[in-house]
């Protein structure tokens, strides 16, 4: 039976794909510079894997399951139903990859304070295991659990409608090999 709230619903497909968009265009903007010595560490292979990961996950496209509802609201609802579901995946992947991606940059950007644009020497070795070992650190703490809060927190704050949004539970059921 219709609920009345297929309008809500739309606006609220049209919010997770602005999110998802945001994350996108921050990602595509990223204009990788890497010193050919440097090319081969972590944090620049990590980068180069969420940036191609990023890619292909603009390029994945939407496959509807049901047709044009026209004018049908149950349909309506469904569909709206199912979209909200494939929004909110894709701006998950999105921003776990956001996260990572900042991660690299605070990275690189350590890497580059420390050498002054130089190359690594004996005396930087310490500090440059500090970095990376902080590189890491936080890269563990990008957890499937903490990129839902982020999300669920930003749209609470932003008094946003949740009722359907699905739940870390059902997008990790979908997210598995062979499930979508």
């Amino acid at each position: 039976m219709a609920d009345g709230l297929n309008q809500i619903r739309a606006m609220r497909v049209a919010e997770i794909m602005q999110d998802f968009r945001n994350a996108q265009t921050y990602m595509a903007g990223i204009r990788l510079q890497v010193p050919r010595q440097d090319a081969n560490l972590e944090g620049y292979l990590v980068l180069r894997q969420c940036l191609s990961e990023a890619q292909q996950l603009t390029n994945q496209p939407y496959t509807a399951t049901s047709s044009n509802p026209r004018g049908d609201a149950e349909r309506e609802k469904a569909q709206l139903r199912q979209i909200i579901m494939d929004a909110s995946l894709r701006r998950f992947k999105a921003q776990k990859l956001f996260m990572r991606v900042v991660a690299c940059q605070r990275w690189i950007a350590a890497r580059n304070a420390l050498l002054k644009g130089g190359i690594a020497r004996a005396e930087h070795t310490r500090a440059l295991a500090q970095i990376t070992h902080a590189f890491r650190t936080e890269m563990g703490t990008i957890t499937d659990a903490r990129v839902e809060h982020t999300l669920r927190a930003a749209d609470t704050a932003q008094g946003k409608w949740l009722a359907e949004d699905p739940s870390l539970t059902i997008m990790l059921q979908m997210l598995r090999p062979g499930t979508r």
